[in-house]
């Protein structure tokens, strides 16, 4: 059974930055499309970063030029860099991915259980 594990939230200042980590069990990063999504207080979840088996990757526009998504494929982790941080990324950060295709444009399949990020002004 595959599990997505996140780690790295926490609570910090505006302007300040995390990253997170997805550490999955019985997956292979690299090998399909892993992504991170996020769900704020009273919205729903979207997805904020992805990339694919050939390493594209794509943002969504309110964390493009900010976060940055990473794969350790040796080390069998996923990464999200979170750079000048605003009270709006506040929200619950899950680790996704999908079990077959190479490109991010389906469904995905497998969910970590999230961690939280909170923003002060």
């Amino acid at each position: 059974q595959v599990r997505l594990v996140e780690s790295g939230g926490g609570s910090v200042q505006a302007g300040d930055s995390l990253r997170l980590s997805c550490t999955p069990f019985r997956y292979s990063v690299g090998t399909t499309c892993m992504g991170w999504f996020r769900q704020a207080p009273g919205k729903s979840r979207e997805k904020v970063a992805s990339v694919d088996f050939y390493g594209g990757r794509a943002y969504s526009d309110s964390v493009q030029d900010r976060f940055t998504i990473s794969e350790d494929v040796a080390g069998n982790k996923l990464y999200l860099q979170m750079d000048n941080l605003k009270p709006e990324d506040t929200g619950i950060y899950t680790c996704a991915a999908t079990d077959s295709g190479h490109y991010c444009t389906g469904s995905f399949d497998y969910w970590g259980q999230g961690t939280q990020v909170t923003v002060s002004p």
